[in-house]
């Protein structure tokens, strides 16, 4: 067994799995303590690395394309503190976290595991149902539906439209980008009907604006993260574009076009519409939000 301990976290590696544990002291970022411990199987490393400093050094995991739907959802977009496969190491440990990295790589030569993709996730991803609060309401899945409750706060034309319920059947994708606290974020739901309209996040009733608390905000990572796991792998996606081409099909003509594109946007219109008329958005609400799509035509 190799485990090094640090007020950042733990790793304990037992030739087959690598045990990553949060640590928790009030230095160690909401999101790692919220997702936990992550056991990570040899097979889904590519690498491991060990950078000294002169007062701390680090210990980064490296894993597999595809391997991790964490990594996959959030694109490598999480805040280094964030990340889940690295830990700070203090200067009188360097010896320890050198020893851990020697043992893994050993373990990666002797079990000769690829450091190409992978073809499934070889991580489940955070357990379900998960239900995160964020600035522009509260989204929870279940593990077969995405449910958001919007927040006050949220855009009149998002709250007037009531709970959003998005089955994962009918999800294309899910595309995040975290909130820095200088430029907000977007955790948006992509659908087959919404593949092809591109409404701004704070107009958009599949997607939330992460504008508020960066800390909190970069919890919606989680539910991220937890469709994700539910998805397709992306390398399923690519084997059907191939068998596309194989009979002599391009992928391209599957996608939306730009009279599929106008349908969604119509039925936007008339849902404001509706809306409008039903006196839920005033003049002045149903001009900006009906300009804003238009926008997109």
């Amino acid at each position: 067994m190799a485990e090094i301990i640090q007020r950042d976290g733990a790793w304990a590696f037992d030739g087959s799995t690598v045990r990553i544990t949060p640590g928790l002291h009030r230095s160690v970022p909401l999101f790692r303590q919220t997702y936990g411990e992550v056991a990570v199987p040899l097979e889904a490393v590519s690498g491991v690395v060990f950078e000294p400093e002169r007062k701390r050094g680090r210990l980064r995991l490296r894993l597999r394309e595809g391997a991790d739907p964490l990594l996959q959802a959030t694109g490598g977009r999480l805040p280094g503190p964030a990340d889940p496969y690295r830990l700070t190491v203090d200067t009188d440990r360097a010896g320890i976290a050198e020893y851990v990295t020697e043992e893994i790589r050993r373990a990666l030569l002797l079990d000769r595991v690829p450091k190409g993709p992978a073809t499934a996730y070889l991580l489940p991803g955070p357990p379900v149902p998960v239900s995160v609060r964020s600035s522009d309401g509260t989204v929870s899945f279940d593990g077969a539906r995405v449910r958001i409750d919007w927040a006050d706060t949220s855009e009149r034309v998002k709250r007037a439209t009531g709970p959003r319920i998005i089955h994962v059947g009918d999800l294309v994708r899910v595309e995040w980008l975290p909130n820095s606290g200088h430029q907000d974020g977007v955790l948006r739901f992509v659908t087959r009907e919404t593949v092809s309209a591109e409404l701004p996040p704070e107009k958009d009733p599949y997607a939330l604006d992460l504008w508020g608390n960066a800390r909190r905000d970069l919890l919606t990572a989680l539910v991220a993260t937890a469709v994700t796991a539910r998805l397709p792998h992306p390398s399923a996606r690519a084997d059907a574009h191939a068998a596309l081409r194989d009979e002599g099909c391009h992928p391209a003509r599957a996608a939306p076009t730009r009279m599929d594109r106008h349908d969604v946007l119509l039925c936007r219109l008339r849902e404001l519409g509706r809306l409008h008329r039903d006196g839920v958005l005033t003049d002045e609400e149903f001009a900006m939000t009906k300009a804003v799509v238009l926008r997109a035509f």
